[in-house]
Order: structure tokens, then C-alpha cells, then sequence
């Protein structure tokens, strides 16, 4: 059977000139279906076998940091800070592809994630509430206020010596909740864990000085509502489990939402926490 070939008019090439429509000159002959594949040796913009990235490598780093860990600090990562303010478009842009928002505080020189939730959108969950620990609120409440107290006083900065914490910290502490070497190390063991986070700084032995991100961690309104509560732990200790105040569960702060966790007296009490990767996607 003879194939006839009824596109013929179409697909020819017209002469130049002639009036032809742009779609008439094109020779589907030569038009290929696929993309044929490119060797890496011949692509130098992949980094890897199989790359389909199109973000430079430091970008990339950038973006995978951010998912990392939980803030980038201009402060103590200047290079990285620079990038990502250079190309923040498109790495937020790659983040809410994974129904994550970016949220950069160039007042404070703190960057962070936040996972997008919505009750109108089915959003798959990312990232997951890391509660604190009891004695790492109660540190976070106490560098906070010292905080406040010396930068509303006009101080450049405010600094801590590791005494002075455990020696009000510790005064919120049962006896149900162990020995006292035991607590002393539980409040030793928060203040290493906010070293690490960069909330807190170690500049000698024993003394820290509290940055800015603490106002991140914790704020004012959270704060108010934690240091009311405590206080009337402390003025009616002798009443059995007082109730949780209502406002400092909701997690209104413009960082990392609080979630409700137990006091140290063994009531209960609400805790802050943070967005950090499922261990599924933690290399």
C-alpha cells in the first residue's frame, strides 16, 4: 500500500520571502522529538552524573544549610549570609516547592525556615516540632530577660555568667525532679545546647553573651506569659497542679511555635521548640 503524503504543502520549505506563516518554514525532518542527553564532560555547568540542578554549587550549599540547620547567622557565617541574600529569590523559591517558608530578619541577621501549614491546602510535612527540654526553657526565659532588662537599659550587648543562671534556674526546680548535681547539669547541658544553636555565644569560661536571636526564640508576648506563670508558681507553690495558661501554649511569636510540655515541679508548663528535618532527610 502506497502511503500518501497529504502534509506535503505544509512541510515544505517556502522560499524566502514568500509570505509563508513561521510554522510553514520549519522542516519537521529536522525538528527532533527528544532532547538527546548531554555527557558530563561536555556539560560543564552539572556537578554530578545526571544533574538537573540549575543553581550554582555555593547556592546549592546555601539551600542545604538552611535545611540543615535551624538559622543562619550573618554574624557567624558571613559568606553563606551574603549568598543568600543574593540569590534568596530562588532558594525561597526552592523551599516553598517543598511547602517551606523562608523567613530572613535582616535587623537581627537571622534566617530560618517555617513549615507552611494550611487548613485549606492538603501540605505534606517537612519539618517537625523539636520541643525544648524543661531546664532549656527556663534558661531561655532567664537570657531573655536579661536580655531585654540590658538593651532596653541601653547596653550594646548582655552577657551571663553560667552561676548566675543555675543559681535562678535552679530555684524552679522540685525535689522530685532529682538531685541537685543532677539539675546542675541539666541546666548546663541547655545552655550547651543554645551554644550550639548560636543563641547564646561562649566568649571566655563560664561567661556567654546572649545574641539577638534570643528575641527570634522567644518573644516578648511568650515571654511576659512564661514569667507570669512562673511567678505564680513560685507565690502558690504549695497548690497542686495549677493549670497551664492558655496564651503562652499558642505559639504566636514570629519564630519557632511553642508547644506544651510539663513544668518543673511536674506540672504542666509550655515549652518552645523547633523546626528542624525529620531524621528520614538528615543525611
Amino acid at each position: 500500500m502506497t502511503d500518501v503524503d497529504t502534509l506535503a504543502p505544509v512541510a515544505a520549505t517556502p522560499a524566502a520571502g514568500d509570505g509563508a506563516p513561521p510554522h510553514a518554514r520549519l522542516d519537521d525532518a529536522e525538528t527532533p522529538a527528544f532532547i538527546a542527553p548531554i555527557a558530563m564532560e561536555n556539560d560543564p555547568d552539572a556537578l554530578f552524573a545526571g544533574d538537573r540542578g540549575i543553581l550554582d554549587a555555593e547556592v546549592r550549599r546555601v539551600l542545604v544549610r538552611i535545611l540543615q540547620r535551624r538559622f543562619l547567622l550573618a554574624e557567624s557565617s558571613p559568606a553563606e549570609w551574603k549568598l543568600l541574600l543574593e540569590h534568596q529569590q530562588m532558594i525561597e523559591s526552592r523551599l516553598n516547592d517543598l511547602f517551606v517558608r523562608l523567613v530572613v530578619d535582616h535587623s537581627r541577621g537571622v534566617a530560618y525556615k517555617e513549615q507552611v501549614r494550611s487548613d485549606e491546602l492538603d501540605v505534606p510535612i517537612l519539618l517537625k516540632d523539636e520541643a525544648y527540654s524543661r531546664a532549656e526553657t527556663l534558661v531561655l526565659v532567664y537570657l531573655r530577660t536579661v536580655f531585654q532588662r540590658e538593651t532596653t537599659a541601653g547596653a550594646a550587648s548582655a552577657r551571663v555568667d553560667v552561676e548566675e543562671v543555675e543559681q535562678t534556674v535552679l530555684t524552679y526546680f522540685a525535689e522530685t525532679d532529682g538531685t541537685r548535681a543532677s539539675q546542675q547539669r541539666a541546666v548546663r547541658t541547655a545552655i550547651a545546647r543554645l551554644d550550639r544553636e548560636g543563641i547564646v555565644e561562649e566568649e571566655s569560661e563560664g561567661r556567654y553573651r546572649i545574641g539577638p536571636l534570643i528575641e527570634v526564640v522567644l518573644s516578648a508576648e511568650t515571654l511576659r506569659d512564661l514569667q507570669k506563670w512562673l511567678d505564680e508558681q513560685t507565690v502558690d507553690a504549695a497548690t497542686p497542679a495549677p493549670r497551664e495558661p492558655e496564651a503562652v501554649a499558642s505559639g504566636a511569636s514570629a519564630g519557632p511555635m511553642t508547644d506544651a510540655e510539663h513544668s518543673p515541679g511536674g506540672e504542666a508548663v509550655a515549652s518552645l521548640s523547633s523546626d528542624t528535618l525529620e531524621k528520614d532527610h538528615l543525611s
